[in-house]
């Protein structure tokens, strides 16, 4: 993927033990999202990992929300990440 235009940025980050998604995926209020660093990209970027590197290469993402506050922020770094990982 070097030849991307794109500029793909590691950063290094720790995880939140509250992370902990249901069947709904990870329910927090906006504010919780908003106030601590790189948490919604930390869960974004496990889902991602728990992908095997090989079947998200090249695949289809389905993103959806339901137009509330914050949402469009979220697809936009949602969007940003999987170009990111392939």
């Amino acid at each position: 993927m070097n030849d991307s235009p794109l500029q793909v940025l590691t950063l290094p980050t720790s995880p939140y033990p509250d992370q902990r998604p249901g069947t709904n995926g990870l329910r927090k209020k906006t504010h919780v999202f908003q106030s601590k660093k790189n948490y919604l990209h930390n869960f974004i970027q496990c889902i991602f990992s728990s992908i095997d590197l090989r079947d998200r290469q090249g695949s289809t993402v389905v993103v959806g929300g339901d137009g509330r506050y914050f949402n469009s922020t979220a697809i936009q770094v949602i969007v940003q990440m999987a170009a990111a990982n392939g």
